[in-house]
């Protein structure tokens, strides 16, 4: 029944799965424009790479754009069934693994910049110095590769020498050799999924008290800052469940194979693109000092 209703539907399917590539491309060459010219004008002026929260934003604006890459560069082999080596494959799966984590750690980093900010603003120039901002990308980066060493090391557990020359279509599920695999994988994600939500949620209730007892000026910008957690808060959110996707589509998978394609890509929209095109618009647009820098650096290059 699959293979006829695949013989009868192939031709449309194929279109649409076309159709579907393509929209992603643009979606992708768009979204790297942007972050590359805010990349540029980060990089334009020293009060942002002498800032905490500049400094944050434009490692979020990286990791974005390496993980649009890769994922997008795994979309089409994927879609075209290019096989590589195992080896291979591996070394492209831990910047996605990394970067995957990398941008929702770093969110939560800004979170707590903006929580010193509000709440302990006597202490926010010591906390959030350059020199502690260095240190605290070194942390992100080490925090958000356990998920990848804990994946490939289950992995490089159970694989015979022999898996490394094969040649496999390359994806991170690949590496799910045993039902274990997805709870060791599910476990570790469910996991950072609390911690921050925890942490969101604490600095969202604190600067909510300083924001009520707050007035004229510090009022207006504790509001300002509690608007900007609200907005990483559903950007988090969205980060975060793309951490739940893959039980979803394994679930899927075991349905119907169509089904699974369609899934696939409507989560690879919403929680993988999408929550990478909201970092520009949060601090690129709504910062009024990086939205000035920025207009003038795209009117001078016109």
């Amino acid at each position: 029944m699959a293979d006829n209703n695949s013989s009868a539907g192939g031709g449309v399917s194929l279109k649409q799965i076309n159709d579907k590539v393509i929209i992603v491309q643009i979606l992708v060459m768009i979204f790297l424009c942007i972050n590359f010219l805010l990349i540029v004008t980060f990089f334009r002026k020293e009060c942002f790479y002498t800032t905490a929260r500049y400094i944050l934003f434009a490692v979020t604006l990286l990791s974005d754009s390496f993980i649009l890459l890769t994922s997008n560069i795994l979309l089409i082999m994927n879609h075209f069934n290019f096989t590589i080596q195992v080896w291979l494959c591996i070394i492209i799966s831990v910047v996605v693994l990394l970067y995957v984590i990398v941008t929702p750690v770093t969110l939560t980093a800004m979170t707590l910049e903006r929580f010193v900010a509000i709440c302990m603003p006597l202490r926010h120039a010591e906390l959030c110095s350059t020199r502690s901002t260095i240190h605290c990308i070194l942390i992100i980066h080490g925090l958000s590769s356990v998920p990848c060493i804990v994946i490939l090391s289950a992995f490089f557990a159970s694989a015979s020498l022999s898996v490394y020359k094969q040649y496999k279509v390359c994806s991170v599920e690949m590496f799910m050799l045993y039902r274990w695999h997805d709870h060791l994988r599910s476990a570790v994600s469910q996991f950072y999924f609390l911690i921050m939500c925890i942490i969101i949620v604490f600095s969202y209730v604190k600067i909510m008290k300083v924001a009520k007892a707050a007035s004229g000026e510090n009022k207006k910008s504790t509001w300002k800052g509690l608007r900007t957690v609200i907005l990483h808060g559903f950007q988090l959110l969205l980060c975060l469940i793309q951490l739940w996707c893959p039980l979803i589509e394994a679930a899927v998978f075991q349905i119907d194979l169509m089904l699974f394609i369609n899934v696939r890509y409507a989560t690879y929209i919403l929680f993988s693109v999408t929550p990478r095109c909201l970092s520009p618009l949060i601090y690129g647009l709504r910062d009024e000092t990086f939205f000035n820098a920025l207009k003038n650096y795209v009117f001078f290059g016109l």
